[in-house]
């Protein structure tokens, strides 16, 4: 019978920590539910010129858009791939043609990302988006509707009076304001951490101010993208947000490497950078401050991310069916996509193929922003 007990005493020890080991890993896989890494999109705005009407460039704005949501992008940066206009002689006559469609694809990326209820207050009457209302929302994470529950929300700061000691009123396009932590000027837009409600009868919410980044780095999620503009394609790199620079980057060509025979390694902050009408080429070549010729000296990788495709170029509305193209390979790649990745989803089929790769390639990688 003493044999019996110490049997089972020992039986039951081993359940306690086994119980105690599940609840550990549940407990670390909670902790650290969030993304660190980044992933970076660098196009030149010049693929707007290739479309013959203000509706098409505002599709094919809208379609990048929609391609860079879809694959979590964190960052776009639209750079002018003819380079830094240095000339300070004669009269100032505006940006001139060639920056119009970096100025306009930025905002209709900017508009795009926004949530809808926000609109109106950062994005008044423009001509760039006379057609932006016709375009498919991107349906991100952090575009809520009005009764959708939710830990964070963007909102904008109103210009309401509030209590000393008390916070801003923020319109978080919830059917109540919410009271953050803090006096901020009206007009600014934040993302707000929202408590839970312990008087179902307030007449605010409350809630807190975080950094943009803090629901993907503590919560894992897509907090949309940033847009950034740059004058030249070494401004892509010069001008990074990121302390500690780019420390992957992916150059796209026909000239390239086949991406299935590349292994990415893990990273912290990814870039992958797209060619115009005439590749990355004319970007090198019209680049002041870059002193090589061969664009896949800039990049860790220069990749052809579709080494067997049948036709030369592929057009933005030919684009489409290189997403909904069921024939894939093992690690998600479309067969089919352009030589020089004109825009829209011809830039999602790319992506997608190293998207995978980025994903692969990043699983172990953790830490702060």
């Amino acid at each position: 019978e003493l044999k019996l007990l110490k049997k089972l005493e020992k039986q039951r020890m081993g359940e306690l920590a086994e119980k105690q080991a599940e609840q550990a890993r549940e407990e670390e896989q909670k902790e650290d539910r969030g993304r660190h890494h980044t992933l970076s999109v660098a196009l030149p705005g010049s693929i707007l010129n290739n479309a013959q009407s203000p509706e098409l460039r505002t599709y094919l704005a809208g379609q990048i858009a929609r391609a860079c949501a879809i694959f979590c992008v964190d960052e776009i940066v639209v750079f002018d791939e003819y380079g830094e206009d240095t000339n300070v002689e004669g009269e100032f006559e505006g940006i001139g043609k060639k920056g119009k469609a970096c100025v306009q694809l930025a905002r209709i990326l900017q508009y795009l990302e926004c949530p809808q209820y926000l609109r109106k207050s950062f994005f008044p009457k423009h001509g760039d988006l006379q057609f932006a209302g016709l375009l498919n929302p991107l349906d991100s994470p952090h575009h809520m509707r009005m009764d959708e529950d939710s830990e964070y929300r963007e909102g904008v700061v109103l210009d309401r009076p509030s209590k000393p000691g008390k916070g801003s009123f923020v319109n978080c396009g919830m059917r109540k304001e919410v009271q953050i932590d803090r006096q901020l000027q009206p007009g600014l837009r934040v993302t707000v951490r929202l408590q839970e409600p312990q008087n179902p009868e307030a007449k605010v919410r409350k809630g807190i101010v975080v950094s943009s980044h803090h629901p993907r780095t503590v919560s894992g999620l897509y907090w949309g993208y940033s847009v950034r503009l740059a004058s030249c394609l070494s401004a892509v790199f010069s001008e990074c947000p990121f302390k500690e620079g780019y420390d992957l980057s992916i150059g796209t060509s026909e000239r390239g490497s086949s991406v299935d025979q590349v292994t990415l390694p893990s990273f912290r902050h990814a870039l992958v950078v797209f060619g115009g009408l005439q590749g990355l080429e004319a970007g090198v070549d019209a680049d002041a401050n870059l002193d090589v010729t061969d664009p896949s000296l800039l990049f860790d990788f220069y990749l052809n991310t579709c080494p067997s495709q049948g036709s030369r170029t592929i057009r933005t509305e030919v684009g489409q069916v290189c997403l909904a193209s069921p024939g894939t390979s093992t690690s998600g790649a479309f067969h089919t996509c352009s030589i020089q990745p004109r825009a829209g989803l011809c830039l999602a089929a790319a992506w997608d193929k190293l998207s995978s790769k980025l994903s692969l390639g990043n699983s172990a990688v953790s830490g702060g922003e």
